[in-house]
């Protein structure tokens, strides 16, 4: 058949292809711009910050150092190389980046090999058969390549790649703000264990304090100068603090346990020595003004990936009312045996094209298309939801840094006049000039005002942290792979691409 394949026919299958090649760049996807919001020129809140220029902002992505605490720097470097819930968000940006390469492939022509062997009997008897006409047991034996193309006319498979192109880089983004948020709940977990090591040191010296008052109370019982009341009421306020530092012990054990897991430790085999919230000190932080946040958060960054990908979505829908081309071609060698398999009158080829157009579905078409634009909407709402609830956190945590830092001082001094009192009542009851019932007032008044002290403390720590993480934790959009950065491999290279998954061993 080779013979009969006539030049012009090669011709006009050439000048089909290069006809229909160039429509391959249409795209029917609306036009995409990133959204546009309105935002304030400077935030309402107060605190330790610094509204820095867009080059000053908080630009490290290990924020956890501005604390200047050893063993935090060490746990959060275990939880960026350990966790295990970080560890599977990443392999969600793997998995999106090979979802990128299976809709690409689709913009390659599809080559394969095919062979075959068959033997094929047919029956003595079948209709119009011409008596003692040819064989009724025959062998087909075969090889050859298979080529299928799908020229992308409306840009349907180059919106589909667009898609997960897109989809893919709002799941770096996702990692991005999973790790952030494993950052976060390990640094506030670590400092709600310093708060606790510093209650446990106050009631360490509170309880050697009320050991001293439950002697006092004992002699002047015995000398028969105090009541037996007093001697109880001191036992009590002994007890009851080394209760509550038990329980403290008790919440420390598994907060040690929680940070171990966030650290990608074993809670067996994980501790922490006690050390003293004291030792940390508050930033100042760098937040940038109000339209830099969108560069900054995460989460902001995803939502809008995720809106191109809609738009893309929007592109692949409208395709599907346009009709679809496939060009095919195949070749070969056909023999009812394997000796002359390859000679050149056994040779077979055929080339073909096939296109549908849609032209009565019952509104399916119609129905993907207002679903796509429904979803591109609903994703642009998704965005301006997420914006405003990260203003709303910045703002949130100003307002505790600047309240804080603030109830701390007020704090600071409630907690001097109540160990001035604790003290001048003890004294008071030791000259017999007052009875036991106000120096366990007193006592009470100052076990309270410290452990608040050191509660107030805790929180503006912890309120720092959130406001770091409330800008985004030192994250800015460049730190996205671009859309080409998300397609895994190139087809065509024979050599393993970085970042390409190794088989195992």
């Amino acid at each position: 058949m080779m013979r009969h394949f006539k030049p012009a026919k090669r011709l006009a299958g050439a000048a089909l292809v290069a006809l229909f090649v160039p429509l391959a760049g249409c795209s029917l996807a609306p036009s995409y711009q990133a959204p546009h919001m309105a935002l304030p020129d400077s935030y309402k809140g107060s605190g330790p910050f610094s509204l820095a220029r867009p080059d000053a902002q908080l630009t490290q992505s290990d924020w956890w150092k501005m604390f200047g605490d050893t063993e935090l720097d060490s746990l959060e470097t275990s939880l960026n190389a350990a966790n295990p819930d970080l560890q599977a968000a990443e392999e969600t940006y793997t998995q999106a980046r090979d979802i990128v390469g299976e809709a690409r492939s689709q913009l390659f022509p599809q080559l394969s090999a095919q062979a075959f062997a068959t033997q094929n009997a047919q029956s003595k008897n079948r209709l119009f058969r011409v008596n003692g006409g040819g064989p009724s047991d025959q062998s087909s034996n075969g090889y050859g390549p298979a080529l299928s193309w799908e020229p992308d006319f409306w840009g349907e498979i180059r919106n589909r790649t667009n898609y997960a192109k897109f989809n893919a880089q709002a799941t770096a983004a996702m990692v991005a703000s999973a790790r952030l948020s494993l950052e976060i709940e390990l640094a506030n977990d670590y400092m709600a264990l310093r708060a606790l090591d510093s209650e446990h040191t106050v009631y360490t010296k509170t309880l050697g304090y009320y050991g001293d008052a439950l002697k006092i109370t004992k002699l002047r019982y015995a000398g028969k100068i105090a009541a037996g009341m007093d001697v109880e009421r001191a036992q009590d306020q002994l007890s009851t603090a080394q209760a509550a530092d038990t329980d403290i012990q008790a919440q420390r054990a598994v907060l040690e346990h929680a940070i171990a897991v966030l650290a990608g430790e074993n809670p067996s085999t994980f501790s922490l020595p006690p050390e003293e919230l004291a030792q940390m000190a508050i930033p100042t932080i760098p937040v940038g003004v109000p339209s830099a946040l969108l560069q900054r958060r995460p989460d902001i960054a995803q939502s809008e990936r995720q809106m191109a990908a809609q738009n893309a979505q929007i592109g692949v829908a409208r395709a599907a009312f346009y009709p679809n081309v496939q060009l095919s071609a195949n070749a070969g060698f056909e023999d009812d045996g394997f000796g002359g398999l390859a000679s050149l009158p056994n040779a077979l080829w055929s080339i073909g094209a096939t296109a549908t157009l849609p032209l009565f579905e019952g509104g399916l078409r119609r129905a993907e298309e207002q679903q796509s634009r429904s979803e591109f909407a609903q994703a642009g709402d998704n965005y301006r939801s997420t914006v405003l609830q990260a203003f709303r956190e910045v703002e949130d945590q100003l307002v505790l840094t600047n309240q804080l830092s603030s109830e701390y001082g007020q704090q600071q001094a409630a907690l001097t006049s109540a160990l001035k009192v604790q003290d001048l009542a003890l004294r008071l009851y030791t000259n017999g000039l007052d009875n036991y019932l106000n120096v366990t007032v007193a006592q009470v008044a100052a076990l309270s005002a410290e452990l608040a002290t050191l509660q107030v403390q805790s929180r503006q720590l912890q309120a720092a942290v959130g406001l770091i993480g409330a800008v985004g934790g030192g994250w800015s959009t460049t730190d996205l792979p671009t859309p080409e950065q998300t397609v895994p491999f190139n087809p065509l290279a024979l050599h393993r691409a970085p970042g390409d998954v190794q088989e195992p061993d």
